[in-house]
């Protein structure tokens, strides 16, 4: 961000299409920035204050989900692709398969990601046809 600018989404970081969970986290972005700056930006420019507060809020699943494409890509598809001699199942993958209910964690952490945003309830504006 900088004053009277702010970045989401693809703009804001970078994502790898592994998992599929870039346009998942541009949404979040999105409400995220809606919630927080709805109200200040029905008032004027956000302060400096009300724009890192929603750097401050997605870095976290931005960094996280970052994180885990970077494992995913080092430890599996590397592999697959380079053509490793022995094509081990990952330790990740090996404990999913010995706990399936494991599943619906990664599915959580694609599907939802690491800091699942939901829109909040805004105050109704008056109309613009009077009655």
């Amino acid at each position: 961000h900088r004053p009277g600018f702010l970045c989401i989404g693809d703009a804001a970081h970078a994502m790898s299409p592994i998992g599929g969970v870039g346009i998942n986290l541009a949404i979040q972005d999105a409400v995220a920035t809606a919630n927080l700056l709805g109200q200040p930006l029905q008032h004027g420019a956000p302060s400096k204050r009300e724009l890192e507060a929603v750097q401050r809020r997605r870095r976290f699943p931005t960094v996280m989900t970052q994180g885990l494409q970077v494992i995913v890509q080092n430890r599996v598809i590397d592999r697959v692709l380079g053509g490793a001699a022995t094509t081990r199942l990952p330790w990740i993958l090996r404990l999913v398969r010995r706990f399936p209910a494991l599943t619906r964690l990664g599915a959580r952490m694609i599907g939802v990601g690491f800091r699942p945003e939901h829109v909040s309830k805004a105050t109704p504006r008056p109309s613009a046809r009077s009655g």
